[in-house]
């Protein structure tokens, strides 16, 4: 049997990097759907930013496979990028996570705008002019105020046939603006998870005439923006059952503020300006189900006698799940470093 493994790996392009792809066919007995069938492919850095043309060869080694639920005999394979020599390309943000006993669990929430092609607009958005106010479309159900709703259900069932742990689909704040979440044990399985369920967003958008925007802010003035909310938590978070350690957390998070914020996306300061629940990105803040806030102390966790996770509500919606995970899994190991009672 032939069968067909679509290579998925991330360019070298700054500020924000894009996803590229191509397809080997290989001929299997009987292929299992496992890494360990399949073997490195390599592809020219110097057309994706990644090598010089006398010097173009780069690794993709493969980290996770998915079923194609749209092609017969189809398989999503999701890589890093490595150098001739082995080592990890400086553009692999996949191999900065500390996380090889998978105790961090990661839930993100992936916002995003279906723009029309012909217009370059949201859905909903009128050539020269705009939709109504925000209010309406939050959740919204029906015509007036809902758009895109086909091609979100469409890309849920795509991502539940592949096996991605799925979780949630909504319409945001903004006219044309949806989110999907995905939950994941181990930060680098959560990375994985998003990048694969953004390809399949992005390819399925081929068919429709639209595209996906994850510019934080594309459409300026009173219109919400779009991140990507981390929810994270590890064996310490999930069992403390103590306030303080919880604020001993989110302080370790204020003296790096910096750090966070310069892999949480780019134009991520046209989006977090202490509006449109968001804090300003010049200042760090944590509260209890403030939404406001650069973390969120879920009310939740509260309840359950200071047990549970964290939100950082900073990541913007074009950042590198990776990087967001590794930097908060730094920031939290730190913590539990200095902290006597952590």
């Amino acid at each position: 049997m032939k069968i067909k493994l679509e290579y998925i790996w991330l360019d070298g392009y700054k500020p924000t990097q894009n996803m590229r792809s191509k397809t080997k066919v290989e001929e299997h007995e009987d292929f299992k759907g496992t890494l360990e069938e399949i073997g490195n492919w390599s592809f020219d850095g110097s057309s994706t930013q990644q090598a010089t043309g006398g010097n173009s060869d780069c690794l993709m080694v493969p980290v996770a496979i998915y079923p194609d639920p749209a092609r017969e005999n189809g398989w999503l394979v999701m890589c890093e990028v490595y150098n001739a020599d082995g080592t990890p390309h400086e553009s692999n943000g996949r191999c900065t996570i500390d996380d090889g006993d998978e105790d961090f669990w990661f839930g993100f929430e992936q916002e995003y705008f279906i723009m029309d092609t012909a217009t370059e607009l949201p859905l909903g958005f009128p050539r020269g002019g705009f939709p109504g106010p925000q209010g309406m479309y939050y959740c919204s159900v029906g015509g007036r105020h809902t758009f895109g709703r086909e091609l979100v259900e469409e890309h849920a069932d795509l991502c539940i046939a592949a096996g991605l742990n799925f979780e949630g689909i909504n319409q945001e704040v903004a006219s044309g603006q949806w989110e999907f979440q995905l939950f994941a044990k181990g930060a680098k399985k959560a990375g994985d998870e998003i990048w694969i369920a953004r390809y399949l967003l992005d390819r399925l958008t081929e068919s429709y005439g639209w595209y996906i925007e994850y510019h934080p802010k594309p459409i300026k003035g009173d219109w919400n923006g779009s991140g990507m909310h981390a929810n994270f938590s590890n064996t310490t978070l999930r069992t403390c059952g103590s306030r303080e350690v919880f604020e001993t957390i989110c302080e370790a998070f204020r003296p790096v503020t910096t750090e966070h914020i310069a892999v949480y996306g780019a134009y991520n300061d046209q989006r977090l300006t202490g509006k449109h629940e968001t804090a300003s990105i010049s200042d760090f803040s944590y509260g209890i189900s403030d939404r406001g806030c650069s973390i969120r102390i879920p009310l939740m966790a509260v309840q359950k006698g200071w047990k549970g996770y964290l939100e950082d509500r900073r990541p913007a919606s074009n950042a590198d799940p990776y990087r967001v995970a590794g930097r908060i899994i730094k920031t939290v190991k730190a913590a539990e470093k200095l902290a006597v009672t952590v």
